[in-house]
């Protein structure tokens, strides 16, 4: 009995023990028609392809940028004074040459009063003399007097007519002077605060208000430099259409390119532009930031292939397209803009197959087939290919 028992379990050992030699040495030995084993030589790799389209690329500027006033003017007083009377109120529209403060002109009339009492005395001193010098001729004509007296009464005159002149003019600056006590809007726009009030001694360092434009108004914003000479280029031809939306806004509002500075930023390298806007509605208020687009240049029948088909490496920039002999050719390519899911490139004869999908798994020289539009493409990473 215990022969038997023991005879069992040693067969049971040696089965057990051969079927695990056989399990493991066949599991390791490569199947025969396996291809995509590293040591066997490589299948192709399925791609999709795409031919290159030509068409005519608008290239889309867009930044953020801040409304700013064509112009704003603070209002000073220009004499020491009081306010006499606030004409305008804070917020208010006021059109050019509306008044909007009156000081105390007391002073400065009862000045003008004065200098044209003078005007008055020295007009009939004037008056006088020429008399004098009108009789000294007739009696120099009949020798009764010397030359030297109608000289002298001529200088006289002379002398007279210009105190004459010189009042006038100090008339003309007392008038001047008066005029500073109606202070009146520079220009169409929005009045500010207003920080005075009738009986409130101003001078000239104190700050009445301050009137800004509104209408047409300006957005400042910057480009790269490199757009410079697009830009440049469709401002000779006409005029460049912007159009500034709103945060949170759909509300578009279209203008014009009205500005481009005279130097480049060397630290950003950027150029600065203003864009000009009708402003009626007040869609536009200063300091908003909002946000900008313009057509700075078309690119005419430019060569357009998916972004996606686009590899950037240490190497460059290129694609892969499918070669003659039905494999991966590398071709070198610049991308001139990108728009959406396509990109304006240079370097492509337009007639190339590119490689779309499956891309991911290529190496040079890697043969490739096209697949079906009805099969998709694996476009997972072979890690051996990578590796590889």
């Amino acid at each position: 009995m215990k022969k038997s028992s023991l005879a069992f379990l040693v067969g049971a050992i040696v089965v057990v023990g051969g079927g695990i030699w056989y399990m493991t040495h066949h599991s390791a030995q490569p199947a025969s028609g396996n291809k995509l084993n590293g040591n066997g030589p490589q299948g192709p790799t399925t791609v999709s392809i795409i031919a290159p389209k030509r068409q005519d690329v608008p290239v889309v500027l867009q930044a953020n940028g801040t409304v700013t006033p064509i112009s704003t003017v603070d209002l000073h007083p220009q004499t020491t004074s009081t306010i006499a009377k606030v004409h305008i109120k804070e917020g208010q529209f006021v059109k050019s040459g509306e008044l909007m403060f009156t000081l105390d002109d007391r002073t400065e009339r009862a000045n003008i009063d004065k200098a044209q009492a003078q005007v008055e005395r020295d007009r009939a001193a004037l008056a006088d003399y020429e008399r004098q010098y009108k009789r000294s001729m007739d009696l120099l004509a009949q020798k009764f007097i010397a030359q030297g007296a109608v000289d002298t009464l001529k200088s006289q005159v002379d002398s007279a007519r210009a105190v004459l002149q010189a009042d006038i003019a100090a008339v003309r600056g007392a008038n001047v002077d008066a005029s500073y006590t109606a202070i009146r809007a520079p220009m169409n726009g929005r009045v500010g605060a207003i920080n005075v009030y009738p009986g409130s001694l101003v001078q000239m360092t104190t700050l009445l208000t301050s009137v800004t434009q509104l209408d047409p108004i300006t957005v400042a914003f910057t480009l790269p430099e490199t757009s410079l000479s697009g830009l440049m280029a469709a401002q000779r031809e006409g005029a460049v259409p912007v159009q500034v939306t709103l945060d949170n806004s759909t509300l578009a509002v279209n203008g014009k390119l009205s500005f481009i500075d005279n130097t480049v930023d060397p630290v950003a390298g950027v150029i600065r532009v203003k864009a000009q806007f009708d402003n009626k509605d007040t869609a536009l208020w200063p300091g908003q930031y909002v946000n900008t687009k313009l057509i700075s240049h078309v690119l005419k029948d430019a060569t357009v292939i998916p972004q996606n088909a686009i590899i950037s490496n240490t190497r460059g920039t290129f694609v892969y397209a499918v070669d003659k002999d039905q494999s991966a050719k590398v071709v070198n390519i610049k991308r001139l803009y990108a728009f959406g899911e396509n990109a304006a490139v240079s370097g492509l004869a337009g007639d190339e197959q590119v490689i779309v999908d499956g891309k991911q798994n290529l190496r040079p020289g890697g043969k490739v087939r096209v697949a079906s539009a009805d099969k998709p493409v694996d476009t997972k990473v072979d890690d051996s290919k990578q590796k590889g």
